[in-house]
This record gives C-alpha cells, structure tokens and sequence, in this order.
C-alpha cells in the first residue's frame, strides 16, 4: 500500500486540457462541413432563409435517439452497424451498403472538385492536377501518419471553420437581423 492509501487520502485525476478532451466527436461533427454540404446549405438558406428553423426542434432528438441507439448497439455486441447487419440479416441486403459506399465515393469527388476548384480560384492553374494532389495528399495522410499525430492534424483543421463565423461579419451586403445591429455593423467598416 501507498502512503496515501494508508492515510485515506485520495488524488483526484489531472484535469486535462480542452483540447485533449475533444477527440473522434469534434472531427466526425466537422467533417459534415464538407465543401458539397456547405454549398447545400448556403442555396437552402439563400432560398428559405429562417422558414425551415422549426425543423431541429423535430430531427435534434431523432437524431441523438439514434446515435445512443447505435453506440448502445456497438458497446453491447463488439461489432459495428455493417458487422451487425451482415451477422443478423440476409446476404442480398448488403446491397443496400454498396448503394451506400457508391454514394459516398461520389460526394467524396463532389468534395475533391470543390476544393480543386476552390484554389483554382486563389492561385489559378489546373483544377484537375489540384483535385488528385489533394486526393493524394489525404490518401497518403490516412496511409502514412500515425493515428495519434493524424488526429492531431485534423483537430487543428476544425479551427479553419471559425472562417464561416469570421466572414459573417466581415461581409458587406449583409441583411443582418435587425435594423440597428446592421446600422452598426456597416457604420464600423466605413470608419
């Protein structure tokens, strides 16, 4: 026994860092900020602006009932969804996972070309040769880098999204809620 256990005491676990508490959660909820989803939701906002606000208020608790549901489900039997289907259900209905993986390949070069086209745009030259050095530059991520350092990397490229909220406000044409919160904000950028 330890000294401290003799004398009843116990230490309470460092407190870690914020940073090294975000992990798998904050890159999956990132990574729905992809280029085609972006694109989605800015043509969705531009045409219905705050006429679909009501719907989270309905899809927020559907969607935390499944993910508990699915992560019950994982912690229970060890395997996964798509190891879950193909121990419990027929053969034919992997179909059904192809259709899926097709889908994603397909918004995966949606995302390639959106970020091939998007530095186009910064630097010029071929859209094309930046859409397969991005594809190999996360191909060759995922294969060589250690999970560890990898996260690490990734974790740091969720920052990037506070751009969205950093152009809200430095964008000029804006119609901000409210007449006086507009009034300000366009007065400040003409001091």
């Amino acid at each position: 026994m330890t000294d401290d256990a003799v004398r009843g005491e116990t230490r309470q676990p460092a407190r870690r860092k914020l940073y090294q508490v975000l992990g798998p959660g904050l890159i999956s909820g990132a990574s729905d900020d992809d280029p085609s989803g972006i694109s989605t939701y800015s043509q969705v906002g531009a045409k219905f602006g705050y006429g679909l606000a009501w719907t989270p208020v309905f899809s927020y608790p559907l969607m935390a009932a499944i993910q508990e549901i699915s992560a019950r489900i994982g912690r229970v039997t060890g395997f996964g969804i798509a190891g879950n289907l193909r121990r419990h259900y027929p053969a034919w209905l992997s179909g059904g996972v192809v259709l899926l993986l097709s889908a994603n390949l397909i918004n995966l070069g949606a995302d390639l070309g959106a970020m091939g086209a998007a530095l186009k745009l910064l630097l010029g030259g071929p859209a094309l040769l930046y859409v397969v050095l991005f594809g190999a530059l996360s191909a060759g991520l995922q294969i060589f880098t250690r999970y560890a350092r990898y996260v690490s990397i990734l974790k740091w490229g969720c920052l990037s999204l506070f751009s969205y909220v950093i152009c809200a406000f430095v964008v000029r044409g804006a119609r901000w809620p409210g007449p006086s919160f507009g009034r300000r904000c366009r007065s400040r950028r003409n001091i």
